[in-house]
């Protein structure tokens, strides 16, 4: 027998590291070729890490949440053959201190030496199909890859309740479309009201832990100051409600969101200081005169950043076919670095449940962030009596250190103008 070491890949230009979010096998587990081993995680990118050979699971280098390097030994897998089969290690075995095991099991012995690996028995119990080895943790985490586990989490399917027919008793996407096909049986309903005393423990990696970092450098290093302010939309709404009616077949349906981006890209024009970014540990502020606005968006897996870039030569219906394909890549997780990555100026929208006001915390290294409320209609006085309008506040934060609260105020006033007076937004600069 011989082993082979799989390394930590290079996930991306100019990445060193990754954190690794998901295991897939433990040791002692059968695994096939192209049966994906691991995830992981980089600048909130996700990348699957498949095995390129056949075998059994020796010993795995890291734990979920770990910060992995590049070309750090990640999986060791037992292969039959000997020779050519069998890779040569260069690296010296890792220090007992340093070796992280990603699962406590008592078939999983060290490897003393690269030349002689450790044996480990494969147990195969009697109720696996096939011969195939199915964890004993099989029943509290379902095997299956990221884009099944999607599909499960939309269609409201459990995945401990279904059986999977891939390598190491794995979840397939057939395995599910059969489960769905029988319909899933809803979880019995005790009667009467029951004490619960369980808590569970939920250990804080991948996206997740990316989020906590950045807005604790946010809040931490970033004095903010918010305003409020309330906008008439009734003109725009009149104004979205005709362009949607008369939209071509393949243009997007619009939403508020594509008309505040032109009428940020028109108040930066007055304002160019909000559109900048501040390295407070160089003490320098850039300000960017191409406007890459960065769209919160609200995934299954956490918040992302999508960017727009280049919203300054956009047009409306541009702004809206771009926002939509980054949103389906930021919730289908494929979404590349580059998209994810360096704005200039955020905006931030939980729709209709946006509230009636919201403080916001800036994207660092950015100066600003422009968060939108829920629209409702309310009665307003226009001098001689109440009537209905479209009424929607923005509640937007700046950088105090480097915006001051009468260019922040000023700012949203002019955001105020074009969005209640939306002719401006088309009207050439």
């Amino acid at each position: 027998m011989g082993e082979f070491v799989i390394k930590m890949p290079d996930v991306g230009e100019g990445v060193a590291e990754a954190e690794l979010v998901e295991w897939h096998v433990k040791p002692g587990d059968p695994v096939r070729e192209d049966m994906i081993l691991a995830a992981v995680m980089t600048d909130k990118a996700t990348v699957e890490i498949p095995s390129p050979v056949n075998g059994t699971v020796l010993w795995l280098g890291a734990e979920i949440g770990d910060t992995v390097a590049v070309k750090a030994p990640l999986v060791r897998i037992e292969i039959a053959g000997e020779g050519e089969a069998t890779p040569a290690l260069d690296e010296k075995p890792v220090a007992k201190e340093e070796e992280k095991p990603a699962a406590k099991s008592e078939t999983a012995a060290p490897v003393a030496k690269p030349a002689q690996p450790a044996k480990v028995e494969v147990k195969t119990p009697a109720s696996a199909a096939n011969g195939v080895h199915v964890s004993p943790e099989r029943l509290e985490k379902a095997l299956a890859s990221p884009a099944v586990r999607q599909r499960a989490r939309d269609s409201g399917v459990d995945l401990r309740q279904v059986s999977g027919s891939g390598p190491a008793g794995r979840i397939t996407h057939d395995d599910l479309d059969q489960f769905l096909a029988r319909g899933a049986q809803p979880a019995a309903v005790p009667a009467g009201l029951v004490r619960k005393t369980a808590v569970d423990e939920i250990k804080v990696t991948g996206l997740r832990r990316r989020i906590a970092e950045k807005m604790t450098l946010s809040t931490s290093r970033i004095p903010h100051i918010t305003y409020v302010e309330e906008v008439d939309m009734t003109a725009l709404e009149d104004l979205r409600t005709m362009m949607n009616r008369d939209r071509k077949p393949d243009q997007p349906k619009l939403t508020i969101l594509p008309y505040l981006m032109r009428a940020l890209v028109r108040a930066i024009a007055d304002l160019p200081g909000v559109n900048s970014t501040f390295d407070d540990g160089a003490g320098i502020i850039s300000r960017h005169h191409a406007v890459h606005i960065g769209i919160a968006t609200q995934t299954p897996a956490g918040l992302t950043v999508p960017v727009v870039r280049h919203a300054e030569a956009r047009g409306i219906w541009d702004c809206a076919i771009e926002l939509n394909r980054l949103a389906e890549a930021a919730r289908t997780g494929t979404a590349t670095r580059d998209e994810l990555t360096g704005s200039t100026i955020t905006i931030s929208s939980l729709g209709a449940l946006g509230g009636i006001v919201s403080t916001p915390v800036i994207n660092h290294p950015e100066v600003a962030i422009v968060g939108v409320n829920k629209l409702a209609v309310r009665p307003v006085w226009d001098g001689t009596q109440f009537v209905p309008r479209k009424i929607m506040n923005l509640s937007s934060s700046f950088d105090h250190r480097v915006i001051d609260g009468w260019d922040a105020a000023t700012f949203v006033q002019r955001l105020k103008t074009l969005l209640e007076t939306p002719a401006l937004i088309f009207v050439e600069a």
